[in-house]
């Protein structure tokens, strides 16, 4: 009697184990990992285009983590690693920039938290689109020259020159919050990865981003945007015809 007692125990808890190492096959994982790559759009003063200055772009890294709440939202926090660069001398119209020359550079690190919406979820169609918003903290270390500022046309009397002075007397800041706002689309390739092709624009408070207010457009924040592609892995997707079960040895 008690053997067959400890044979049906240990039927029940290898049943239980073995639906449990089932179910966690096929049990879809609620995170993602993605890693993008793209460029670094600065859009200020010192640049004449609403769109921000094309002529300066530089290269950046992003890493992505993301937290699947249902399938139409996730929330994504991200790492961003990149430079950002204008120059009043790439730009010959108007004559005025060449002859004011201003410049700057900063090394960029962005931390964020976005909220993604799937809006197709419910269709589920291997190209997404998506759109989000969030909020995030860019810290840098702005470098600004105006060492080639011609005094014969922006002299000591001049609004460049006074404001100039205002600036250079301004600390610049070190972090600046930003809020990003964009869209992208989702390539499903199979069920562990996705291609995603995004813009994702940075609204900011500051006028200082380039190291110029006063002297430049003290009525505009300064801006910047990103254009990337990148992939994305899920984790733990496998479909039920996948699942390899255990096999019961006797």
């Amino acid at each position: 009697m008690k053997s067959v007692f400890k044979i049906s125990a240990l039927t029940v808890v290898f049943t239980g184990f073995h639906i449990t190492f089932v179910h966690a096959q096929i049990d879809l994982s609620k995170y993602e990992v993605g890693l993008s790559g793209g460029v670094l759009v600065y859009q200020g003063d010192l640049t004449p285009s609403r769109l921000g200055s094309y002529k300066t772009l530089k290269p950046q890294l992003g890493l992505h983590v993301y937290r699947i709440i249902n399938p139409s939202f996730s929330l994504r926090f991200n790492i961003t690693r990149g430079k950002l660069y204008g120059n009043d001398a790439k730009y010959s119209s108007p004559e005025w920039r060449q002859q004011r020359n201003f410049n700057f550079t900063t090394p960029l690190t962005e931390l964020s938290v976005l909220g993604v919406w799937n809006i197709m979820a419910s269709r589920q169609p291997r190209f997404a689109p998506y759109v989000f918003a969030g909020a995030g903290l860019g810290f840098v270390h702005i470098k600004r020259d105006w060492s080639k500022l011609d005094g014969t046309v922006f002299g000591d009397g001049s609004d460049v020159a006074a404001g100039l002075a205002a600036d250079i007397a301004k600390k610049l800041p070190r972090a600046i919050p930003v809020i990003p706002v964009g869209a992208g689309v989702r390539y499903t390739i199979n069920d562990n990865f996705s291609a995603i092709a995004e813009t994702n624009y940075r609204l900011s408070r500051t006028d200082y981003l380039d190291g110029f207010s006063q002297a430049a457009n003290p009525k505009q924040n300064d801006h910047y945007l990103s254009h990337s592609i990148g992939i994305i892995y899920s984790f733990g997707k496998k479909s039920k015809s996948s699942v390899a079960c255990p096999k019961m040895r006797y």
